[in-house]
């Protein structure tokens, strides 16, 4: 596995590479690696020539900064992880690489409501952080296919939007979000979990799962009712549980009244913020 920390050595290796005709499959992370991040790099693998992968915590999109100093950061791990996984080449450049002195890089598309609503009411300005790092690294990295889990559904949805505004030939696809045996989402934050936190989070997907079975049945707003008293009874205290339209984002009120339909929901499990959503209906 190669390693770069300059945007120059990268571009420079990639340009070889696209003289031999080779595809590339891009997953950006912030380090921390899980399973989640590596089944990126095993569809990247498997579907592209070269699995390139960056780790940078990007500072724009952290509107907390405690939470920017406490994520956590592991970068041996994370290498023996990526070369175990048979990642191609691992970039991890510096702030000043991805953002030069003296150049606004800040995306200024308009996202209409996505990234308005859930995640938007809580961490406001970090999907423009989000966006602004996504498209900075696609112009670096330049690859064939994104890869981004589904874990951070709205997240993914504007992503999606970004390459469609900018006429993009990037491909995006979405994996599904890899789990814990009881059913916790895999992120990064885990490893800040107490011990009673840790027991009490997977309560998040068993919420998940009874809103599909009920939603079927009962209004949005009953569904929605149900699943926050079941999170506080489990001692996690939930900011929003929400359930849209996969695409727009905006609120559905029945199971007639869209074909895609997703559960998103956010909750704070002590002192660590944990998101999750579930499909509840697809076509």
């Amino acid at each position: 596995m190669l390693v770069f920390k300059k945007v120059s050595d990268l571009q420079h290796w990639h340009a070889a590479q696209r003289q031999f005709g080779k595809s590339v499959g891009f997953a950006p992370t912030m380090g921390a690696l899980h399973t989640g991040h590596l089944s990126l790099v095993h569809a990247a693998k498997s579907e592209c020539d070269l699995a390139v992968v960056s780790i940078f915590v990007n500072p724009t999109q952290f509107n907390d900064s405690k939470d920017l100093e406490k994520y956590p950061r592991m970068p041996e791990q994370d290498i023996a992880l990526l070369l175990h996984a048979g990642c191609d080449v691992l970039f991890m450049p510096s702030v000043e690489e991805v953002y030069p002195p003296g150049i606004d890089l800040t995306v200024t598309l308009d996202f209409r409501q996505l990234d308005e609503v859930m995640e938007g009411v809580f961490r406001p300005g970090h999907f423009i952080g989000m966006a602004t790092v996504v498209k900075r690294l696609l112009d670096i990295v330049q690859p064939n296919r994104l890869y981004m889990g589904q874990k951070d559904f709205q997240q993914l949805s504007i992503v999606r939007d970004l390459l469609r505004q900018l006429n993009s030939s990037v491909e995006l696809v979405m994996c599904p979000t890899a789990r814990e045996p009881d059913g916790l989402a895999m992120s990064s934050r885990n490893l800040r979990l107490s011990p009673d936190m840790r027991a009490a989070a997977p309560a998040i997907f068993e919420t998940l799962l009874a809103a599909k079975t009920a939603f079927e049945h009962e209004p949005a707003a009953t569904v929605q009712a149900h699943a926050l008293e079941r999170l506080q009874h489990a001692g996690l205290k939930p900011e929003y549980f929400d359930i849209v339209d996969g695409i727009t984002l905006l609120p559905v009120a029945r199971w007639a009244d869209s074909n895609f339909v997703v559960a998103c929901v956010a909750a704070w499990a002590g002192e660590v913020r944990l998101i999750d959503n579930l499909v509840l209906k697809n076509g």
